[in-house]
């Protein structure tokens, strides 16, 4: 299903994107060395209940998942790079933490999703990363307009990301999104230009660029959810929620400082 949302829908995407935001910006600033990721989980609970929000998570159980999912917010570590389940670990310094959510409010959705470091250590190569995954979101969302098309979108992020050296998996990537969290049409994160659906003012979309360091295949955790690099490599994930409008794409997940 692709929807298109109207104005007054639109508006309420703007106040659920900014609740995904400023809540990833909260955890953000309270996790540090010695965070327990199932604390993370508390927080993030504790913010989506507190702005009479729901949880995409808690009760999602897709195919590809052992679920349902059980809770608010993904945490995936280091060679964790999708759908990480929060469990009992203390962060360590140094340590790649990628946090990913979706929530509905006003019967409308919005997933975002941002990599960092814990702590003072800052490998190199993961900051790089990282910021390989931003810029790659960033183009993607730059040539998002009235009249493009779903390749033009994957065309411009796996040309950063290929460019940058990483190998892409197409397995996993952007989708449209609405009343729900996951909606048609798949963005995969490389492609053709020119090719797809026609983007048109109402669309929401997903944008998640993501990557792993040596290797594009992934492995499942015994927890039945967490996906990993399959060579135990780091790894890095960006995401915004978008919407199509006549001018091109508003970005409905900036933190607020951003705004």
């Amino acid at each position: 299903m692709i929807e298109i949302l109207n104005r007054t829908e639109l508006d309420r995407a703007k106040v659920t994107g900014a609740l995904v935001a400023d809540i990833l910006q909260s955890v953000r600033s309270r996790s540090t060395v010695g965070t327990n990721l199932l604390d993370i989980d508390r927080w993030a609970q504790a913010m989506i209940l507190e702005a009479g929000a729901q949880s995409c998570y808690v009760d999602y159980a897709p195919s590809f998942g052992r679920g349902p999912f059980g809770h608010y917010i993904c945490t995936s570590v280091n060679d964790a790079v999708l759908h990480g389940l929060p469990h009992d670990y203390a962060l360590a310094d140094g340590d790649l933490l990628t946090l990913d959510i979706a929530v509905i409010k006003g019967g409308v959705a919005a997933d975002s999703a941002i990599s960092f470091i814990i702590g003072d250590s800052a490998p190199p190569e993961s900051v790089a990363m990282i910021s390989t995954t931003e810029r790659a979101l960033a183009a993607g969302i730059a040539v998002a307009g009235p009249g493009a098309r779903i390749g033009d979108i994957s065309h411009a992020i796996g040309s950063v990301l290929g460019e940058a050296g990483y190998p892409i998996n197409t397995q996993f990537g952007g989708h449209g999104i609405g009343s729900t969290m996951h909606q048609d049409p798949h963005i995969a994160n490389t492609g053709r230009p020119g090719r797809g659906f026609v983007l048109r003012p109402g669309l929401m979309l997903a944008l998640e660029p993501w990557i792993m360091a040596d290797t594009a295949e992934l492995i499942t955790d015994p927890d039945g959810w967490t996906l990993r690099s399959a060579t135990g490599c780091r790894t890095a994930h960006s995401e915004h929620t978008i919407a199509i409008t006549e001018s091109g794409a508003e970005i409905l997940t900036l933190p607020a400082s951003a705004r």
